[in-house]
């Protein structure tokens, strides 16, 4: 097994098969080293994760949502590269958490999907990062999260 694949087991995280696109995209670019992961959902294995942050959502559900939205890129990551060892830097997330007009931890909730990169990747996961509340996201997710991605 891949040292990421060791990681990922202690972490006790198996990595689902990714989703297809639902509208007209790919679900990841790869130029080069570059990869981009177009945005995904918080969809897991118990069914979608939804509602609004500020709404029927806590932070703590938030970031839990936001952690599997970030399984999802790992999923479309190695999908697109084969084995997460061929990971050399998380480059870049960007997270839009869909909450009230009045909700501002919005960055609290996209810590979720942050602090997933650094326990999978230790210092290949921190990264630049983005977060935008928004006012829906697909399907009422609760969170969806992209990615740009240095590869080997």
């Amino acid at each position: 097994m891949s040292i990421i694949g060791n990681r990922l087991a202690e972490l006790g995280i198996t990595l689902p098969t990714p989703v297809a696109p639902i509208a007209n995209y790919v679900p990841f670019v790869r130029t080069g080293n570059t990869l981009v992961v177009s945005g995904q959902i918080s969809l897991g294995p118990n069914g979608l994760m939804a509602g609004k942050l500020g709404g029927d959502v806590s932070i703590e559900d938030g970031q839990k949502a936001a952690r599997q939205a970030a399984i999802n890129v790992l999923a479309q990551i190695q999908a697109a590269v084969g084995n997460l060892d061929n990971v050399v830097r998380i480059v870049r997330l960007g997270g839009f958490i869909n909450c009230t007009p009045d909700f501002f931890d919005a960055p609290k909730v996209m810590n979720g999907a942050s602090d997933l990169m650094v326990e999978v990747f230790g210092d290949k996961g921190r990264h630049a990062r983005s977060t935008v509340g928004v006012a829906a996201l697909p399907v009422n997710a609760a969170v969806e999260v992209e990615a740009l991605v240095e590869v080997a």
